[in-house]
Protein backbone atom coordinates (compact mmCIF):
# COMPACT_ATOMS: atom_id res chain seq x y z
CA UNK A 1 0.00 0.00 0.00
CA UNK A 2 1.36 3.38 -1.24
CA UNK A 3 1.75 6.49 1.51
CA UNK A 4 -0.97 8.24 -0.01
CA UNK A 5 -3.11 5.20 0.33
CA UNK A 6 -2.47 4.32 4.00
CA UNK A 7 -2.82 8.02 4.58
CA UNK A 8 -6.43 7.92 3.14
CA UNK A 9 -7.02 5.02 5.31
CA UNK A 10 -5.96 6.39 8.58
CA UNK A 11 -7.85 9.52 7.39
CA UNK A 12 -11.49 7.67 6.83
CA UNK A 13 -10.66 5.75 9.90
CA UNK A 14 -9.96 8.73 12.08
CA UNK A 15 -13.46 10.81 10.28
CA UNK A 16 -15.42 7.16 11.09
CA UNK A 17 -14.08 7.70 15.04
CA UNK A 18 -14.89 11.03 15.61
CA UNK A 19 -18.63 10.82 14.17
CA UNK A 20 -18.73 7.35 16.38
CA UNK A 21 -17.26 9.62 19.36
CA UNK A 22 -19.76 12.40 18.84
CA UNK A 23 -22.63 10.24 18.77
CA UNK A 24 -21.98 8.11 22.14
CA UNK A 25 -21.26 11.96 23.56
CA UNK A 26 -24.77 12.97 22.47
CA UNK A 27 -26.27 9.12 23.84
CA UNK A 28 -24.03 9.62 27.23
CA UNK A 29 -25.90 13.25 27.24
CA UNK A 30 -29.35 12.24 26.77
CA UNK A 31 -28.95 9.37 28.65
CA UNK A 32 -27.80 11.88 31.73
CA UNK A 33 -30.79 13.76 31.11
CA UNK A 34 -33.47 11.02 31.79
CA UNK A 35 -31.43 9.79 34.86
CA UNK A 36 -31.89 13.33 36.02
CA UNK A 37 -35.74 13.17 35.67
CA UNK A 38 -36.51 10.06 37.26
CA UNK A 39 -38.31 11.36 40.31
CA UNK A 40 -37.21 8.02 42.64
CA UNK A 41 -37.91 8.53 45.97
CA UNK A 42 -36.24 5.20 47.49
CA UNK A 43 -32.84 6.24 48.98
CA UNK A 44 -31.49 2.85 46.90
CA UNK A 45 -32.65 4.36 43.77
CA UNK A 46 -31.20 7.44 44.20
CA UNK A 47 -27.91 5.99 44.45
CA UNK A 48 -28.13 4.25 41.64
CA UNK A 49 -29.01 6.96 39.43
CA UNK A 50 -26.26 9.24 41.38
CA UNK A 51 -23.73 6.46 39.94
CA UNK A 52 -25.21 6.24 36.94
CA UNK A 53 -25.30 10.03 36.15
CA UNK A 54 -21.48 9.91 37.55
CA UNK A 55 -20.06 7.13 35.23
CA UNK A 56 -21.81 8.60 32.20
CA UNK A 57 -20.02 12.37 32.84
CA UNK A 58 -16.72 10.21 33.40
CA UNK A 59 -17.65 8.52 30.03
CA UNK A 60 -18.09 11.33 28.28
CA UNK A 61 -15.33 13.34 29.86
CA UNK A 62 -13.06 10.22 28.55
CA UNK A 63 -14.68 10.74 24.95
CA UNK A 64 -13.87 14.49 25.35
CA UNK A 65 -10.44 13.86 25.28
CA UNK A 66 -10.48 10.96 23.11
CA UNK A 67 -11.91 13.30 20.57
CA UNK A 68 -10.12 16.23 21.06
CA UNK A 69 -7.14 14.11 19.74
CA UNK A 70 -9.29 12.57 17.07
CA UNK A 71 -9.40 15.90 15.78
CA UNK A 72 -6.05 17.50 16.51
CA UNK A 73 -4.79 14.03 14.20
CA UNK A 74 -7.28 15.55 11.71
CA UNK A 75 -6.11 19.11 11.98
CA UNK A 76 -2.56 17.92 11.80
CA UNK A 77 -3.58 16.12 8.85
CA UNK A 78 -4.66 18.72 7.08
CA UNK A 79 -2.09 21.14 7.59
CA UNK A 80 0.20 17.99 6.20
CA UNK A 81 2.22 17.68 10.37
CA UNK A 82 0.32 14.36 10.61
CA UNK A 83 2.92 11.53 11.37
CA UNK A 84 5.36 14.49 12.97
CA UNK A 85 6.23 14.20 16.85
CA UNK A 86 4.99 17.13 18.34
CA UNK A 87 7.29 17.65 20.95
CA UNK A 88 10.51 16.61 19.17
CA UNK A 89 9.40 16.80 15.37
CA UNK A 90 10.53 13.40 14.82
CA UNK A 91 8.76 11.24 12.34
CA UNK A 92 6.28 9.03 14.78
CA UNK A 93 6.79 5.12 13.56
CA UNK A 94 4.15 4.39 10.82
CA UNK A 95 3.47 0.88 12.92
CA UNK A 96 2.46 3.41 15.97
CA UNK A 97 0.35 5.72 14.13
CA UNK A 98 -1.53 2.67 12.52
CA UNK A 99 -2.53 1.42 16.15
CA UNK A 100 -2.99 4.95 17.64
CA UNK A 101 -4.00 6.79 14.84
CA UNK A 102 -4.44 10.08 17.24
CA UNK A 103 -1.32 9.88 18.85
CA UNK A 104 0.73 12.84 18.89
CA UNK A 105 4.02 11.44 19.97
CA UNK A 106 6.83 9.39 18.98
CA UNK A 107 7.44 6.72 21.84
CA UNK A 108 10.32 8.54 23.41
CA UNK A 109 8.36 11.92 23.79
CA UNK A 110 5.51 9.73 24.92
CA UNK A 111 7.73 7.89 27.55
CA UNK A 112 9.04 11.18 28.81
CA UNK A 113 5.66 12.31 29.12
CA UNK A 114 4.35 9.13 31.19
CA UNK A 115 7.04 9.82 33.31
CA UNK A 116 6.41 13.48 34.01
CA UNK A 117 10.03 14.67 32.38
CA UNK A 118 7.55 16.54 29.39
CA UNK A 119 5.19 19.18 29.45
CA UNK A 120 1.87 17.99 27.67
CA UNK A 121 1.18 20.17 24.93
CA UNK A 122 -2.33 20.93 23.57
Amino acid sequence: MTDKKKHETLKKHLEQRRDDLRATMAKNAADGREVGEETSQDIADRATSSYTKEFLFTQSANDRNLLQMVEGALVRMNEGTYGECISCGNEINPKRLEAVPWTRHCIACQEKLEKGELEAAG
